[in-house]
């Protein structure tokens, strides 16, 4: 189950910062997390996910409410590379940084009960003065 976005166009640095933000989440809340969040990649990082969700559904037959995003990855792909005029007929190089970001989705684990561990008994304190 998984998605790939392959020469977005924005800097794989600050896709990063929202990549990092919907990792390990349901998809649910990761959808939701986007929805409200003011970046420029969140919109194309939700398309992304909300692909994955539909791949899972078509091929594997999984609800949307069962999944997680199990991994995110934000690449580096190719550098689209400008130049930017300058004083006396020189040319400062611009580079146009572009992302692949992959999405996978896995099935949501059901939580192991765990028993409360007791706290082991304290030791009473011998003190080093004579008596």
């Amino acid at each position: 189950m998984q998605a790939i976005l392959q020469n977005y166009r924005q800097s794989p640095r600050k896709v990063r910062l929202v990549a990092d933000m919907v990792r390990g989440k349901s998809v649910n809340r990761a959808i939701k997390e986007l929805t409200f969040l003011s970046k420029r990649a969140s919109g194309q990082i939700e398309k992304l996910i909300m692909s994955a969700v539909a791949n899972a559904e078509h091929n594997d037959g999984l609800k949307k409410d069962d999944l997680v995003v199990a991994n995110i990855t934000v690449d580096k792909g190719p550098t689209l590379k400008r130049s930017m005029p300058r004083a006396m007929g020189r040319a400062f190089p611009i580079n146009k940084r572009t992302s692949i970001v992959k999405v996978t989705l896995a099935k949501k684990q059901p939580k192991k009960e765990v028993a409360p561990v007791e706290p082991a008994p304290k030791k009473e304190k011998v003190s080093a003065t004579k008596e």
